[in-house]
């Protein structure tokens, strides 16, 4: 097999038990490739022969995958700390939020089979030429979602990343014709009843943006996942 060879399959078996997206820069990264063209070029004729997927992420970078999320499809997903095949296991950084996005693939497609729509992550441009990344949107953009992957109550600073995230959503909905329902997805009551609660002025504020918040339900497995990420990150 030559060394090409061997990388497009350590790709695909990277995208395969990690069950979430890279970019290439990542997957030159964890395959230890020095050069990020050739991860670019294997990936892309890997696509070209159907067996991945290449799209815009939330970062706005192009990221490889083995399924985009559907609406109307049970999203696959594995824990991000899964041993490979490879002969070791992924290391994941203490600040590594790789588990929080792989989730929120899957609260994406959780409202998106709520809706009867087909949401995707993706940039989208202002007509005064300002780029702002949406979590999901439809291809009409009469929808747009912000998710957060998180479990238990928001501390001080994740309030205001929430309500950043909302403030972005306003924003954008100003600007277009037509003004497009907004969601704020959530992975846990917990994390949303600050949202939600009628005493909050947070929750008034949200209410009078006509911001919808939206829980959805997550495996167990996924819960955990989320939880650890977030003993990690923390400790």
């Amino acid at each position: 097999m030559t060394r090409s060879g061997t990388i497009a399959e350590r790709i695909l078996e990277t995208l395969r038990i990690s069950g979430r997206p890279w970019d290439d820069d990542e997957l030159a990264q964890r395959l230890g490739v020095a050069q990020r063209q050739t991860v670019n070029q294997i990936c892309r004729r890997l696509a070209a022969d159907g067996r991945l997927q290449r799209y815009t992420g939330g970062s706005g970078k192009l990221v490889n995958a083995l399924w985009v999320p559907q609406p109307d499809a049970r999203v696959a997903y594995a824990p991000a700390t899964a041993e490979l095949v490879l002969g070791d296991s992924i290391e994941v950084p203490p600040g590594s939020s790789v588990e929080q996005r792989a989730a929120e693939a899957l609260m994406i497609a959780s409202v998106a089979r709520e809706l009867g729509l087909k949401l995707t992550p993706r940039p989208i441009a202002t007509q005064g030429g300002v780029r702002v990344e949406i979590d999901g949107v439809d291809d009409a953009c009469t929808v747009l979602v912000e998710a957060w992957a998180h479990q238990g109550p928001p501390k001080s600073a994740q309030r205001h990343k929430v309500l950043a995230d909302a403030f972005k959503l306003s924003w954008f909905a100003s600007t277009l014709p037509v003004r497009p329902r907004l969601i704020l997805c959530f992975s846990d009551e917990a994390a949303a009843k600050p949202f939600r609660s009628g005493r909050a002025w947070a929750a008034a504020a949200l209410r009078d943006q006509r911001i919808e918040v939206f829980v959805a339900e997550l495996p167990e497995q996924v819960r955990a996942d989320i939880l650890e990420a977030q003993r990690r990150q923390y400790r």
